[in-house]
């Protein structure tokens, strides 16, 4: 093909911690035509990430621009995870590449915008060579993320005082580098790395949680962070914390089973959401009585007896019961972005819900069938 009629292919990324995983998705990428790469400022990483890159912007272009399947790659202007408009809209492309867990909705409709074709890759190794990604290389840090299946807010006395009520939560191995404010429970993670290091430490686990969640809101904070963020990172497995009124539960029940796990992996995708406002504030405009809060403890009571059930149908409508308990007492949860998402996935999932409160985080659905380009996740076992 003649240089001037070959196409523009773009995509974008931090890529740090360059390796073979980086370089098999640019080599796929460069098979569509002349490919442009654009990567995320070190501001923009510690924004998404919580933490600067482990190198610098100018390191990562230089290195970037040194593989030989790139044309050219520079450092976008801009911020979020579509950091990269402004050189998308002067470079226009012809194709915009991602992986399937680069996959948002947000890039796909910037693209339909600009008729650019969008295409969606899957993770494919090098032939020979072990899969690689940047979280796998960090795989020293082994502390869990975690999902908050059904019940979230009740861990909170401002909701549970009007009734009690349990939030189920499901702890994760960190196969995806999830961003700050994902609703992953990612600041309270970056308080067990801080504490403890790359691993949790052996003892009783709801001793460990307490431990956590104290020296996640030490003395003077303002906004208590709920302590089933603790109890989802250090309960392997799935559990279930009553809250009757306080920080801390009066309970916590657990559920270790093998199948049981399954069924809930098995269940869950998850699709990226755009970034969130600067100006957000999910707690401006609440309306939080019994009859909302007994809702959503209703809700959560239904998840949990659906998981011991392996009732997917059941699941599903539960998770969703809870979200919609959820926004009933908290509207600014449901943005125009995320409506017009669940609008379009009504007729693939069984229910659904919001991590990361505003955008930042992840639309979960509980789905019987593949949802294409959704992000998969992984339930820590105990002794994980």
């Amino acid at each position: 093909m003649a240089e001037n009629t070959r196409k523009k292919v773009m995509v974008s990324g931090c890529y740090d911690l360059l390796h073979s995983g980086h370089i098999a998705f640019f080599k796929a990428a460069a098979e569509f035509g002349d490919l442009y790469v654009a990567l995320g400022s070190d501001r923009t990483v510690y924004e998404l990430k919580g933490r600067p890159p482990v190198n610098s912007e100018q390191e990562r272009l230089f290195m970037v621009k040194s593989v030989s399947y790139v044309k050219d790659a520079f450092i976008s202007r801009g911020s979020g995870l579509l950091d990269f408009v402004d050189e998308f809209k002067a470079l226009k492309p012809d194709i915009f590449v991602v992986n399937e867990d680069g996959h948002t909705p947000d890039k796909q409709q910037l693209c339909e915008e600009h008729g650019v074709e969008y295409v969606v890759l899957s993770r494919e190794p090098h032939p020979g060579l072990e899969p690689r990604s940047s979280t796998a290389l960090r795989a020293l840090n082994r502390i869990p993320f975690r999902i908050d299946l059904a019940g979230g807010w009740l861990d909170q006395p401002f909701v549970s005082q009007h009734h009690p009520g349990a939030v189920i939560t499901l702890s994760i191995e960190p196969t995806i580098e999830f961003n700050e404010r994902s609703g992953m429970a990612s600041s309270t993670r970056n308080a067990a790395i801080d504490l403890w290091g790359p691993r949790l430490p052996p003892g009783d686990p709801e001793k460990l949680a307490k431990i956590l969640f104290a020296y996640d809101n030490p003395p003077g904070t303002k906004e208590i962070s709920g302590s089933q963020d603790a109890i989802g990172i250090v309960f392997p497995g799935l559990a279930r914390a009553y809250y009757e009124g306080a920080y801390w539960p009066s309970r916590i029940d657990q559920v270790q089973d093998e199948d049981a796990l399954r069924f809930v992996e098995q269940a869950l995708y998850l699709i990226t959401l755009g970034p969130r406002q600067g100006d957000f504030d999910v707690l401006s405009d609440t309306h939080i009585n019994r009859e909302r809060a007994g809702a959503l403890a209703a809700a959560a009571d239904a998840a949990w007896d659906a998981i011991l059930a392996r009732d997917l149908a059941a699941f599903g409508a539960a998770v969703r019961r809870s979200f919609e308990a959820q926004v009933a007492m908290f509207p600014k949860m449901l943005t125009p972005q995320v409506t017009r998402l669940i609008d379009q996935m009504r007729d693939q999932a069984l229910g659904w819900k919001l991590s990361g409160a505003g955008g930042g985080g992840y639309l979960i659905l509980v789905a019987g069938r593949p949802i294409p380009n959704a992000v998969r996740v992984v339930a820590r076992r105990a002794g994980d």
